[in-house]
């Protein structure tokens, strides 16, 4: 079951890939076309998680594979808050291509098959890997955010606000939105690791490279909320800290359970 619906989930995110590549040449119908392929892609992915879940006696993305899952899901699901208007069309073709490719890899590790990692419990992992997965997330869209900022900003510095990229959001909005995202991002981020230091005092361990990369990025991210609230970081600067901060979430995200809870 899990298996089939894998693939409508795949091809509907690729079609939805494919097509906000005609947009960008072409804005119109190939853009309505990209907008429900990812409705679709997310509700075949939805109802995959959801039979994971249900079969299941545990936490079932506790593998590298099967939190690479969860963590295109997170994405998309917060792609959705926004990505359904033409405006943000744009910010779609940078976010659909990655999640094919991401999700394909989580097939390939094995994101199908349940498996239940019995040295952690379900309710640890739901509150850790959760909260970990789900500030990632947020942290990926805020760089797609801060991406589209910075071509936007070229394009008028460069006197090209028309164009065959069609029209997209504001300077304002992208810098408003990729700081409201930022501002969800860091708590969720910093609940999963204070959950995770909490199970690491009273159940012993050794702090790892994963968990040193984490707090770098939860610093970074932070320190981006001190200087945006605190001295006014806006625009161009912002974006640059949030792209440096998504570097090492490629990072942190790519090493994942491979060796944290291997």
């Amino acid at each position: 079951m899990a298996e089939l619906l894998f693939w409508p989930a795949l091809l509907a995110y690729s079609e939805a890939a494919v097509a906000y590549a005609g947009n960008a040449r072409r804005p119109g119908r190939a853009g309505r076309f990209a907008t429900w392929g990812v409705r679709v892609g997310w509700l075949a992915q939805t109802a995959l998680l959801g039979v994971q879940a249900e079969r299941s006696d545990g936490f079932p993305w506790d593998t590298w594979a099967g939190s690479l899952d969860l963590f295109v899901w997170l994405v998309v699901t917060a792609y959705l808050f926004w990505g359904c208007r033409s405006r943000f069309r744009l910010l779609g073709l940078a976010v659909m291509p990655p999640a094919v490719g991401l999700l394909f890899a989580a097939w390939l590790g094995g994101a199908t098959k349940t498996h239940v990692n019995d040295a952690y419990s379900s309710a640890f992992l739901a509150l850790h890997v959760g909260l970990v997965l789900a500030a990632f997330a947020g942290f990926t869209l805020s760089a797609g955010l801060a991406a589209l900022y910075l071509w936007q900003e070229r394009r008028l510095k460069l006197h090209r606000a028309g164009g065959l990229l069609g029209r997209a959001p504001s300077l304002v909005t992208l810098d408003a939105l990729e700081g409201r995202v930022v501002a969800f991002a860091v708590p969720a981020l910093t609940g999963g690791i204070v959950a995770g230091f909490v199970r690491l005092r009273s159940h012993g361990g050794s702090v790892d490279a994963l968990m040193i990369v984490t707090l770098v990025t939860w610093a970074v991210f932070a320190a981006y909320l001190v200087l945006r609230h605190g001295l006014g970081w806006r625009g161009r600067r912002a974006a640059y800290l949030v792209l440096a901060g998504f570097a090492l979430v490629v990072v942190a995200r790519l090493g994942l359970p491979l060796t944290h809870f291997a």
